[in-house]
């Protein structure tokens, strides 16, 4: 499966991670040492089920990649680098009926984490497969990261989760729905607008039953799947990490020191393993 990868994302002046990027793209914000994004794609392409990789909205002379890639220039909002990043999938494999999207905001993910969702996905076949962490895994793993939830927390009947930032997508789902696509970019500039998006695409019965927790997982998905057309499998992953972005400032320095305790743990493991005599 092919991968695409959004970095397009510039903090405004008004965002509390300004600061730390003055202005620069956040996928490039220091992660002990290396980009932020880089990390991501380190884990991609350690991922044995990734083959080629489509990166939009960094020049080319920011990152490593040793997989066959492709970049391609900011398009000026998130929905349209993913537009042009699936068409730019159908572009090289005409044959791929699925991509992977990947935020350069998650850089804690692994290489196994990888292969987990797009297994997931393959499994599933349908056309969007999106990934959930449980509240109790995401604190679990990140105590008081303060990663947002939709309506403050998403809570369903069976479930209370946050949303995964490597999900799996039927390309034509993606390149032929421009009305959909249209409607949700509309949404992320205006709070009224997301409103009556979210009422259109959910009903007021099923908006109500979100907000109050009575209603399970899978008549949600069965109902939004009704209203846009398309067939979502909502899939609970066990790796936190993939929910766990970079939006406010004490989430860049809690990550900042988990990836430190990952580097010296790999360090200490690569010292024992080569101070092991050697057997005959």
């Amino acid at each position: 499966m092919d991968a695409v990868v959004i970095a397009g994302g510039i903090p405004e002046p008004d965002d509390p991670l300004y600061r730390y990027t003055l202005g620069k793209p956040k996928a490039l914000l220091d992660i002990c040492g290396k980009p932020m994004i880089q990390w991501v794609l380190d884990a991609l392409v350690g991922a044995e089920t990734i083959d080629q990789i489509v990166i939009v909205g960094l020049p080319e002379n920011e990152m490593t990649c040793s997989k066959r890639n492709f970049l391609l220039p900011n398009q000026g909002s998130l929905l349209e680098n993913v537009r042009v990043g699936f068409k730019k999938v159908a572009e090289i494999d005409p044959t791929a009926r699925y991509a992977l999207l990947v935020t350069s905001d998650i850089p804690a993910i692994t290489s196994e984490m990888v292969d987990w969702v797009v297994h997931s996905a393959n499994e599933a076949d349908q056309d969007v497969c999106y990934t959930v962490v449980t509240r109790q895994d995401l604190e679990a793993r990140y105590p008081g990261s303060k990663r947002p939830f939709p309506f403050e927390r998403t809570r369903l009947k069976n479930i209370e989760f946050s949303g995964g930032l490597i999900n799996a997508f039927r390309i034509t789902a993606i390149t032929e729905n421009y009305k959909l696509l249209d409607r949700l970019a509309e949404g992320r500039r205006n709070l009224l607008k997301k409103i009556g998006i979210i009422i259109h695409y959910l009903g007021y019965s099923t908006l109500f039953s979100v907000m109050l927790g009575t209603i399970d997982s899978d008549r949600a998905v069965k109902r939004i799947a009704q209203r846009t057309g398309l067939r979502i499998r909502p899939v609970v992953c066990p790796y936190a990490e993939i929910a766990m972005d970079v939006d406010r400032p004490n989430q860049l320095e809690m990550l900042r020191k988990d990836m430190k305790l990952r580097l010296i743990q790999q360090s200490s493991h690569d010292q024992s393993r080569s101070t092991k005599p050697a057997s005959f």
